[in-house]
């Protein structure tokens, strides 16, 4: 008995309307699952890595091994690192967001780092002679300038997660990689096309919004530009 000539379910087609119509509670818990192991990863990494890159920056010597440890866990593969943290965390949502939040650490603190090296030592000095002290110095000063340089690496951290949330599926706290997951294990092609089109829309909406909040924030650059 063939499908109907309508029934693109039945087919298997990879364009499928159908299948947004009947599962749209499947694809927004979905969705909401992975908007938030992104974003719990990404500021958790973030809260990290400032204190990082602080200390790497004031003390010279602590600048090697911060770099070197963070780097050397970004090259750690996935599948790995999710492995060494399951004795730890377990099969749970936790378990990927530890995952991503050392992921995220060496873009973050290599940007930040970057951006308060670049504020120029005049400016410092500048901040000192009008009686700015070192905390004041650091929050009306330092971090403003540096914000462009953390705001590219935040972007570029938040869409790598995006990406990175879909290795989850195999302890089940994938998000769309759930979705991708199982539909590449049934070869059900309109679930693995729309799940990896929502991945790309995400990642895409979240670095727009960033940029977005990055030129609010910094509206010196768009003069000088």
């Amino acid at each position: 008995m063939t499908a109907p000539p309508d029934d693109c379910l039945a087919r298997n087609e990879w364009i499928c309307g159908a299948y947004l119509t009947s599962r749209r509670e499947i694809l927004w818990d979905a969705v909401v699952q992975h908007l938030e192991l992104t974003a719990v990863s990404v500021l958790l990494g973030l809260v990290l890595a400032v204190p990082l890159a602080l200390a790497a920056r004031r003390r010279r010597w602590a600048a090697v091994p911060v770099l070197g440890v963070t780097t050397i866990l970004y090259t750690v593969p996935s599948l790995a690192m999710f492995s060494l943290l399951l004795p730890v965390y377990g099969l749970s949502a936790s378990l990927v967001v530890a995952g991503l939040v050392l992921y995220s650490l060496t873009l973050l603190v290599r940007n930040i780092l970057a951006g308060l090296r670049a504020v120029p030592a005049e400016t410092r000095q500048a901040a000192r002679g009008m009686g700015y002290g070192p905390v004041r110095l650091l929050v009306a000063v330092e971090l403003p300038l540096a914000l462009p340089a953390a705001m590219a690496g935040l972007r570029i951290a938040t869409v790598s997660a995006v990406s990175l949330v879909t290795v989850g599926a195999i302890v089940g706290y994938g998000g769309l990689g759930n979705l991708i997951y199982a539909g590449m294990n049934t070869y059900f092609k309109a679930q693995v096309l729309t799940a990896s089109v929502l991945c790309v829309v995400i990642a895409v909406a979240a670095d727009v919004l960033l940029l977005l909040t990055q030129r609010i924030l910094t509206p010196w650059t768009r003069r000088r530009s």
